[in-house]
């Protein structure tokens, strides 16, 4: 709420932004620039992308919570959508807090499934064509801005989170 998504919303001031694609680990990312660009741009639609090996999310099966230590909505058990997965650092083998509570404000407009073979193949596409040295989840972050291109309307903005260190 206080970095990323003012960054956003003042690098596009001026310019259409049509999609934020991103992927969720903590899903702090999500949910903080999320209603920072759905409050300065609620016609921009957000689209959420998760490994296709992990639909956590996209499969509707809720993530069993409970109290712990005076700790709130902790995560009971493991999700059971969750299965091995190489996009390092998205989709844990739960669905945290936050990423939830994103969720439930309503800040995603749409759901993508990216292959993890996808995501790899993107990953070594952008440093051998683009020299974007990143990890496969950002490889899974612009493989899904790819398809969104692919659907959107001519002349669409879309803007991409590569997370990565």
């Amino acid at each position: 709420e206080k970095t990323t998504g003012p960054e956003i919303v003042k690098d596009f001031e001026g310019r259409r932004l049509d999609y934020w694609v991103t992927g969720y680990g903590t899903g702090g990312t999500f949910q903080g620039a999320g209603k920072v660009i759905k409050a300065a741009r609620p016609e921009c639609k957000i689209i959420l992308s998760e490994p296709k090996a992990a639909p956590l999310v996209s499969s509707g099966e809720k993530q069993a919570r409970k109290d712990f230590m005076g700790i709130k909505g902790v995560p009971a058990e493991g999700h059971p959508a969750w299965t091995p997965h190489p996009i390092q650092g998205w989709t844990p083998n739960f669905i945290p807090k936050v990423c939830e509570d994103g969720l439930k404000l309503k800040l995603m407009d749409e759901i993508l499934l990216v292959d993890g073979r996808d995501a790899m193949d993107t990953c070594i596409r952008l440093a051998q064509q683009e020299g974007i040295f990143c990890g496969i989840s950002g490889g899974a972050a612009v493989w899904t801005a790819i398809e969104v291109c692919k659907k959107a309307p001519k002349g669409s903005n879309v803007l991409a989170m590569i997370p990565d260190t």
